[in-house]
């Protein structure tokens, strides 16, 4: 019997400011390849700042895709990366090169992982009528209506995404059935074998890491850049920490250092969020980043000594 040797893709991934683009970079470069962006904000070229997009100096040692190449106003979702990263891959795969992955998006990873359900159209007045309701309501507000009307995915939902949970509220209004209906489960299999490595550290190592973030986000222009996108504020990828908290800042209705303090407690409650997603996905290697080089571990990774 003669075996056939797949390509490879390596999807590195864990939660915000861990380190990932580091990781990512360096195997990439170890290997001579190039990388696939998961990141569900990064894509978008008005934003930088807030969603931590990789330094000129990393994006300019490997070639990135899904980084800056496409408009905030656009609405995307996680059937639009699922083959936007597969067509990426396949084109990296036929230069006989592996594929480096890199994000902090569950849902993306898993869509290019294990495929995603087709969903069905969305009246665009239904998701803008869902979106002001709960800028209007808030939080609780929309938890309520998924735990009231839709008690088979609120057992199973990321109670404290709004996104998530604003997504399965469209369905189930402009449907009258549950996201669940269209949920298959089915697996879909790939052409190339998947390493899947989660990057983790210590809560505390992590938010001093998350803290200093953001205060460097402040210092490199957050507002300026949140200013010039206020336009776009009920877009889903606004509707998100650092730039939710920023818009109330231009509002007027919180101070700078409220502001501040807001972005990096609900950015660690995000890190945490993530964090419980990818401790629930099946066949991946955990590597502590503590006392370790990106270069190091970028070796072990390409070498399998994880």
């Amino acid at each position: 019997m003669i075996l056939t040797i797949k390509p490879t893709v390596y999807i590195i991934a864990g939660p915000t400011a861990v380190g990932k683009t580091a990781v990512a970079v360096a195997l990439a470069e170890q290997l001579q390849t190039e990388i696939i962006s998961a990141d569900s904000r990064q894509c978008f070229s008005e934003l930088a700042i807030g969603v931590a997009r990789p330094s000129r100096e990393e994006l300019a040692a490997v070639k990135h895709h899904f980084i800056a190449d496409h408009s905030v106003a656009e609405d995307l979702n996680a059937g639009y990366f699922e083959q936007y990263a597969l067509n990426q891959t396949t084109k990296i795969l036929a230069q006989n090169k592996p594929v480096v992955m890199v994000g902090g998006t569950g849902l993306y990873i898993r869509a290019f992982r294990e495929g995603i359900d087709p969903m069905p159209q969305i009246d665009p007045q239904v998701r803008q009528d869902i979106i002001d309701a709960y800028q209007k309501k808030g939080l609780v507000w929309l938890q309520a209506e998924l735990k009231h009307k839709d008690p088979a995915f609120w057992a199973v939902a990321e109670q404290a995404n709004p996104q998530r949970l604003m997504r399965a509220l469209e369905v189930l209004l402009a449907t009258g059935q549950s996201i669940m209906h269209f949920r298959t489960a089915q697996k879909k299999a790939r052409d190339f074998d998947m390493v899947y490595i989660g990057l983790d550290m210590p809560m505390e190592q992590l938010t001093t890491r998350i803290n200093a973030r953001v205060d460097q986000m402040f210092a490199d222009g957050l507002m300026q850049e949140a200013a010039a996108v206020i336009q776009y504020r009920h877009k889903p990828a606004l509707q998100t920490v650092g730039y939710k908290e920023a818009f109330q800042l231009l509002d007027g209705s919180i101070t700078e250092a409220e502001a501040m303090r807001l972005i990096k407690v609900h950015t660690r409650q995000y890190a945490k969020r993530q964090m419980t997603w990818f401790k629930k996905e099946a066949g991946i290697h955990w590597i502590n980043m503590v006392d370790s080089s990106a270069a190091t571990i970028a070796k072990a990774i390409q070498l399998n000594k994880y």
